[in-house]
């Protein structure tokens, strides 16, 4: 058993009690790693340890990949159809937004930012696994003119197992950026959160079964990236794989996928939009836009 982790917040926003597995979620279950490991998630604001959660490695890499191939293999993928897809991707948008407020606690303590920029970025997740639960019954194909004779067809098929690796500084937002058009088309997936910002992705994990997915659709592996990035990179089972991050990462994705299996490689590098604040600026205003985040 993994432990669950309860977090009571007194804040002006948001009063309550927040739960949570810490474990590794790995075919549709909370788990312990094979080979035991933690990481301790902070407060940026305060410092201090807000819980300890289980740190995977390349044999919980393994274990997860296997269960997202059987499950691409017999109850998920070209075995579900799009609208089926869809239902489920719908339901966990409501069930984000039934737990809307919990999630956008999280991160803002976590991530250290305020409340109502959290809120926000909670509320596009939402939005964005509509717009895919929507989406997932009109992928098409085509049919080609060719003679009389015979008929010729396209058809958009799923890669198969796809790995996601999300950045600490927009951690609920990235997820559904990830996982929106992956469990739309039809790939079962294995996500890699931030080791500095994995709460909001353990939290939405235990909407995942009640949703409807099948066990192993999605694996939430925590841990660091020279231990399960690593191995989500090399790993030969894995058609694709998703990162944001740092351009010296990305370099090593891209390296890491030419010596394997040659993966298809989405990248997002780099960081962006610094504030630079100068002694003549109106400091009460730079302060509200940049708590903001509208510079």
């Amino acid at each position: 058993m993994t432990d669950v982790f309860k977090l009571e917040l007194d804040k002006e926003l948001y009063k309550g009690t927040v739960s949570l597995n810490t474990g590794l979620f790995v075919n549709g279950q909370f788990v312990k790693p094979v080979e035991g490991g933690t990481i301790d998630v902070i407060n940026p604001s305060t410092g201090k340890v807000i819980t300890t959660v289980c740190a995977g490695a390349a044999k919980d890499v393994d274990l997860a990949v296997e269960a997202a191939t059987k499950a691409y293999k017999t109850s998920w993928g070209l075995k579900v159809p799009g609208s089926t897809r869809g239902q489920m991707i719908t339901k966990l948008a409501n069930l984000i937004e039934q737990n809307s407020d919990e999630l956008a606690a999280l991160e803002c303590m976590n991530v250290g930012k305020p409340f109502t920029s959290t809120k926000a970025e909670i509320a596009n997740s939402i939005a964005l696994f509509r717009y895919f639960g929507g989406w997932a019954d009109k992928i098409h194909g085509k049919t080609i003119e060719t003679t009389e004779k015979k008929m010729a067809y396209t058809r958009h098929e799923p890669f198969g197992v796809v790995a996601c690796v999300i950045p600490w500084n927009s951690p609920f937002y990235m997820l559904s950026f990830k996982l929106g058009p992956a469990l739309a088309t039809g790939n079962a997936v294995v996500l890699k959160p931030s080791e500095i910002t994995p709460l909001t992705a353990l939290k939405f994990a235990g909407l995942l079964n009640e949703a409807g997915f099948p066990p192993g659709v999605v694996n939430i592996v925590n841990g660091y990236g020279n231990t399960v990035g690593d191995a989500l990179s090399h790993h030969p089972l894995i058609r694709k794989i998703a990162f944001t991050g740092s351009t010296l990462t990305g370099r090593k994705i891209l390296e890491a996928s030419a010596k394997s299996n040659l993966k298809v490689v989405s990248l997002e590098l780099g960081g962006k939009s610094p504030n630079i604040i100068f002694d003549d600026a109106d400091i009460e205003q730079a302060v509200k836009w940049s708590a903001s985040g509208i510079l």
